[in-house]
Formats: C-alpha cells, sequence, structure tokens
C-alpha cells in the first residue's frame, strides 16, 4: 500500500526541498555531457562515432576516478571548498573545450572528468546528513526521480541548442549550468554531516573497516543496475532501426523514463520494499525478454514496462544501503565509490551490448545484460543468505538486502 504521508514527512524537512532542486541543476551537465561532445567532435571537428567515444570515454573514466577522491576531500574539508574548485574548473573545461583541437580535447576530457562537479555524489551524502534513516528510502526514491528527470530533460536541450546554435553554444550553456549550480550549492551549503557527527574532526577509518563484502555488494548492485540499463539504452536504439522505426526511438526512451518515475514514487510510498539485491533480480530477469517486442515500436514500449519501473527504486536502494553502511567520517567516499560503481556500469553496458548485438541481433542485446545483471544479483543474494545464517537479522521497517 502506497503511503503519501512518507513523503510529505520527507519534503517537511528544513532544506530537503532546496537540495534537491539544487541537486536537479547539479546535474544537467554530466547528463549532458556526452551527447554535446559527440556532436561537437562529429559536427564540429568532422571525426567519426568512434572518435567521440573515446572523448566520452576519457570524461567517464576521470568522473569514475576523481569522484571517490572528491568525496574524501568533502569528509575532511567540507563542501564548500570543493564545490568551488570543481564548479571553476567544469566551467573551464566547457569554455575552453569548444576551442579544442581533437587531441587536446581528448586529455582535457579526462581532467574534466576527473574534476568535475560531484553533484550525484553530494546529494546523496546530503540526504544522509538530513534525513533520518527511517525516512531515507523516500528520500532516496524522490533523488532518483530527480536524476531519471535530469536525464530525460536535460539531453533534450541540449540536443535542441546544439542542432539550432551550434555545439558549442551548448558547451557554453554548460559551462554557465555548471558555474550557476556551484554556486547554488555553496550558498544553499548543504551538511554532509549530522549535527552530531560534526565534519573533518575525526580520523579516517582505515578503509579494510568499512569496506566490507556487504558493503561490495551493494556497490556491485549499483554496478550491474547502470550495466543493464546502459546495454538497454542502446540496445532500444539497435531495434528500432532494425525495425525500420528510428523516429519512434524518443518515443520509447520517453516512456521507459517515464516507466522508472513511476516506480521511484511507488518504491519511496510503499510501506515496505525489497532490498536493492531483490530488485535487481526483477529488474535484470525482466530486462532478457524485452528484445522479443521489438517488432513494432510500442510493443517494445511496452516489453519495457516492468524493467522500467524497476530502474529508480534499485538505484535508490543501494544508495539507502550504502548510506547506512558507511560510517559518518568516510560517508563521502562511500557515496563518491558508488558514483563511480554507477558510471563504470554505464560504461560497460553499452560496449557490451552493443558487440552482443553485432555478432546475433537486437534481442540479444537485452538478454546479455540483463543476465550479466541477474548474475550479479544473485551473487550478492546468495552472499547475504549466507551473512543472515551467521548472525541475526537486522531489525527495522526496511530490508537491507
Amino acid at each position: 500500500m502506497l503511503n503519501m504521508s512518507r513523503y510529505r514527512a520527507v519534503l517537511a524537512l528544513p532544506g530537503v526541498r532546496s537540495l534537491l532542486a539544487v541537486g536537479l541543476l547539479g546535474r544537467l551537465p554530466s547528463a549532458c555531457a556526452a551527447i554535446v561532445l559527440t556532436l561537437y567532435v562529429v559536427l564540429d571537428l568532422d571525426r567519426g562515432y568512434a572518435a567521440a567515444g573515446l572523448i566520452g570515454a576519457g570524461v567517464t573514466i576521470g568522473a569514475a576516478l576523481g569522484t571517490p577522491l572528491l568525496g574524501r576531500f568533502v569528509d575532511r574539508y567540507g563542501l564548500r571548498p570543493v564545490v568551488a574548485a570543481t564548479a571553476v574548473v567544469e566551467a573551464i573545461f566547457w569554455c575552453t573545450a569548444q576551442a579544442l583541437p581533437y587531441p587536446a580535447l581528448a586529455v582535457a576530457a579526462l581532467a574534466g572528468g576527473l574534476l568535475r562537479l560531484p553533484a550525484f555524489p553530494l546529494v546523496r551524502q546530503s540526504i544522509a546528513a538530513i534525513v533520518p534513516p527511517e525516512r531515507r528510502r523516500s528520500a532516496y526514491a524522490l533523488d532518483s526521480m530527480a536524476v531519471e528527470l535530469s536525464f530525460i530533460v536535460g539531453p533534450a536541450l541540449a540536443v535542441l541548442l546544439a542542432t539550432t546554435a551550434g555545439p558549442r553554444a551548448a558547451m557554453l550553456a554548460l559551462a554557465a549550468t555548471a558555474l550557476a549550480s556551484g554556486v547554488a550549492f555553496y550558498l544553499l551549503d548543504p551538511p554532509v554531516r549530522t549535527e552530531a557527527e560534526g565534519v573533518g574532526t575525526d580520523p579516517a577509518v582505515p578503509l579494510r573497516q568499512w569496506l566490507r563484502p556487504r558493503l561490495v555488494g551493494m556497490l556491485a548492485v549499483a554496478a550491474a543496475t547502470t550495466l543493464v540499463l546502459g546495454g538497454s539504452d542502446v540496445a532500444v536504439v539497435a531495434a528500432m532501426r532494425d525495425a525500420d522505426q528510428v523516429g519512434w526511438t524518443g518515443v520509447v526512451l520517453a516512456l521507459w523514463g517515464a516507466y522508472s518515475l513511476a516506480g521511484g514514487f511507488a518504491y519511496g510510498a510503499a510501506s515496505r520494499a525489497p532490498g536493492p539485491a531483490a530488485l535487481l533480480v526483477l529488474m535484470a530477469a525482466c530486462t532478457v525478454p524485452v528484445g522479443l517486442g521489438g517488432g513494432q515500436w510500442w510493443l517494445l514500449a511496452l516489453a519495457l514496462l516492468p524493467a522500467g519501473v524497476l530502474c529508480a527504486p534499485t538505484l535508490a536502494a543501494t544508495a539507502d544501503v550504502i548510506s547506512r553502511l558507511a560510517p559518518a567520517q568516510v560517508r563521502g567516499v562511500a557515496m563518491g565509490l558508488h558514483g563511480s560503481a554507477v558510471t563504470v556500469g554505464l560504461a560497460v553496458g553499452a560496449p557490451l551490448s552493443g558487440a552482443v548485438m553485432d555478432l546475433r541481433s537486437p534481442p540479444w542485446g537485452f538478454a546479455a545484460t540483463g543476465l550479466v545483471g541477474l548474475a550479479v544479483a544473485l551473487t550478492v543474494l546468495l552472499g547475504e543468505r549466507r551473512r543472515r545464517a551467521a548472525e541475526p537479522p537486522p531489525t527495522g521497517p526496511d530490508n537491507l538486502t
């Protein structure tokens, strides 16, 4: 049963609404980066899509490496110094990238990803500081819905600007957005720890004491979730092309995003919900047969419905559990690792699906990534069952598995 009071209670907490709004703005450059860089390399530099993919890979690798490091700085020095530095660096990257030749752009992309504004983990870390544990599931559901909105609205606006005013204009717009979101984060200055926890007052907790198998399992679930999503994204495009219905691709992807929004809303309002690994089992299993609906756009859209409604809930659940498992002193690093896991999953899922489809056909792109996600989820579930057999089960309203 859905309980709307869960959302009302979260939104009534001081700072939550403004945090979600600033987070939505701060995530737009990341949501638009791949498409804008692709259009710039292909249209303005007259290079191929493979060359554009290398630039996108540079940003992805940089972000995966930099996010945990920036999280450590947040843990140690607080939010404002990190936000000020990264917002300026990201704005400089977008301002200069549109004037760089390809070789220089490849180097700048890696550095730009390494030091970009860490909006994703910052919002999740602040939620853990603002929202009490019993309300976090609903809070992270709201956050996942905001992320979904940024990836629905952002790329569409970026493509519109790039195709009307040119990719360079879109890059300058992203520079302005990054700077504006940095200023907004700096002025809002949301807490990254509770008042009792303080900031930078405790010595760092050794990695071996908190990066335990359970938390590693949640990182694996997060990476596998976005691997399935990234692979499915490419497979949708391939299926529509194979069916000679490319013009309907945007509609199918928009409906898929709407399913995720609806699922995230239901997940946050539910009185009880499955844990991350169980959600991934369902999502991955529902992804495997999606390609069977690829003959018509509306059949594919319907086939995506079961897996689609589980996207936002699964990602929200991993963030929720990691926020509880990580000590306050290293929560920034832990959320940074969560962000890196999400980034790596997306980076692996698309080429994996593409390689399988090159060998077989579009339906196999869905099947391959779904089976990988299912294998990861079942492995984590098996580990959780063994752990529960060795110790008393956790108490509380929400399952952490």
